[in-house]
């Protein structure tokens, strides 16, 4: 394979990655017309468009967003022979692109990013904090981090990290005022602070029972649900793992614990049809070390 076609490779795929030729000239340290006569290179020599340009977007085609997912594997696989063919005596070195959680990422993922980092210093992260799922292969995302009780039917691998589970919580300073909680039907008298993500925001499944709860605030952040908890908004359902340390502390209370929500699912993501680059297990290795056999929050 010639090189400049190797070259125009791996402009593509970061056009393709970025949903810019301006935002990957930046990232390859190119001028945009570089990135320009690569692409019309390839097309050219592919007899086809891979790539839909108007003055406002671009959109991969049918063939480009083919050609996208190839050209992801070849050049991880290239990466890896090369490092093969050294002995693996050099170190690991490119890109890791992450898309994890907001919440989990700030609390768990970015330390772990830290020390990885230290040990790897030739491996760029470059991390994606969103609570909603991305295409991968199209986003060129190289693991996403998911907590689910269950995942739908999809064409991604995946592999369980670890489990956790929500719990019912309060501030005591909200909890002095507030009637009585023993039972889930009692959310009712309460204002409940509600995560918009949740596939039924309104529907809290406490144990075997399910209540519907009401409140005055709804958000896409369970980082907000949790600093407003603190402040003594309300009643919110909130992971384990962002909450365990305030639980710990009082700062905030447990509420219901005779009622368990059912546990879910941290999982590891991956784009279809692609090994993993060594980077990439080397890092699963890492988070799975950082994380603990028992993670402090269970």
């Amino acid at each position: 394979m010639a090189t400049d076609k190797l070259v125009a490779m791996n402009i593509f795929r970061r056009v393709a990655e970025l949903g810019s030729f301006t935002r990957a000239a930046d990232d390859l340290d190119i001028t945009a017309a570089t990135v320009s006569k690569h692409i019309a290179f390839l097309e050219q020599d592919l007899d086809t468009r891979l790539i839909h340009r108007t003055t406002r977007r671009m959109n991969l085609t049918d063939a480009g967003l083919a050609f996208l997912k190839r050209t992801q594997a070849l050049l991880d696989e290239l990466e890896d022979a090369e490092l093969e063919a050294r002995g693996f005596q050099a170190e690991p070195k490119g890109t890791i692109r992450l898309n994890v959680p907001m919440s989990f990422g700030l609390t768990h993922i970015t330390e772990a990013i830290d020390s990885f980092l230290q040990r790897y210093p030739d491996i760029d992260i470059d991390l994606q904090l969103s609570d909603r799922m991305v295409d991968l292969v199209e986003q060129g995302v190289d693991i996403a981090i998911r907590v689910r009780s269950s995942l739908a039917d999809s064409s991604l691998l995946a592999k369980p990290l670890r489990k956790s589970r929500n719990i019912v919580c309060a501030s005591p300073g909200y909890l002095e005022s507030a009637p009585a909680i023993n039972v889930p039907e009692d959310l009712a008298l309460h204002n409940c602070l509600m995560f918009t993500l949740h596939d039924r925001p309104r529907v809290w499944a406490l144990g075997e029972r399910e209540v519907v709860v009401s409140g005055n605030y709804r958000t896409d952040s369970s980082l907000a649900i949790r600093q407003s908890l603190l402040r003594g908004a309300g009643i919110g359902l909130l992971p384990r793992f962002l909450v365990q340390r305030d639980l710990d502390s009082g700062a905030l209370v447990p509420l219901l614990t005779d009622f368990p929500p059912k546990p879910y699912t941290v999982f590891a993501l991956f784009p279809p049809g692609r090994k993993q680059p060594t980077k990439v297990r080397l890092l699963l290795e890492h988070l799975d070390q950082h994380l603990g056999e028992k993670p402090y929050w269970e």
